[in-house]
């Protein structure tokens, strides 16, 4: 079997000179955070800015917490991103209903530890697949009190090997452990944002840079 290239997400972007950045090294998608207790939320005014910088064929991304689905479509009608991203409490019906008030794909969060354990992330995707259409995968993070990112990673050897080529990884990722997590977990895409920053919602376009070639050195190893 051929193997398919890692995807890369740059997150958290709040400023034209990360878009730029992140574009010129290769990443694949770009997130924008629509929460506004996170530190890296962007009102929907200045990502809509920041969207039109982006060329065809880099996806944007839109992290919402807990939010309705007016609330959705009101961020979505201001600031068109191209895939949703729901990391609070949001039920499977509810992410479907949101994705398709707005027909956007959608991925899913799902925090790994804390007191509620390891959730059956098969039986998750299957839920989420079979509530929705818009469903495109399942996004893995390491679970934190708020909401969002930790800046830490948790344990890969969680993640069952027949589901890793479908998610999307997160948390605690940065340039030198990319490769590792890419050559270890064989994942569908990486999603990284403290990781490259030098503050947060500031991207490092150096770090960036390495983060990418970290990624396709992983990418050279599997291959």
């Amino acid at each position: 079997m051929t193997y398919q290239r890692t995807r890369i997400k740059i997150c958290g972007l709040t400023r034209a000179e990360d878009v730029d950045a992140a574009v010129a090294a290769g990443a694949d998608a770009i997130g924008f955070v629509f929460y506004p207790p996170s530190p890296r939320y962007i009102a929907p005014a200045a990502a809509e800015a920041l969207i039109a910088r982006v060329p065809p064929f880099v996806t944007t991304v839109g992290l919402f917490v807990n939010a309705g689905a007016a609330e959705v479509a009101a961020v979505v009608a201001e600031a068109p991103v191209a895939l949703l991203q729901f990391h609070g409490d949001e039920s499977a019906e509810q992410c479907g209903a949101s994705a398709g008030c707005v027909r956007r794909p959608f991925l899913r969060a799902v925090r790994i530890g804390g007191a509620a354990g390891m959730p059956d992330l098969a039986a998750c995707e299957r839920e989420y697949r079979a509530a929705s259409r818009w469903f495109a995968g399942l996004l893995l993070d390491a679970y934190s009190d708020a909401y969002g990112g930790s800046g830490h990673a948790f344990d890969w050897s969680l993640i069952p090997p027949a589901l890793a080529p479908r998610i999307v990884l997160g948390g605690g990722l940065n340039p030198g452990n990319a490769a590792e997590a890419v050559r270890r977990i064989g994942p569908a895409a990486l999603d990284v944002s403290s990781g490259v920053e030098q503050g947060k919602g500031i991207k490092d376009a150096a770090r960036i840079r390495e983060f990418v070639a970290a990624v396709r050195q992983g990418d050279a190893a599997r291959a």
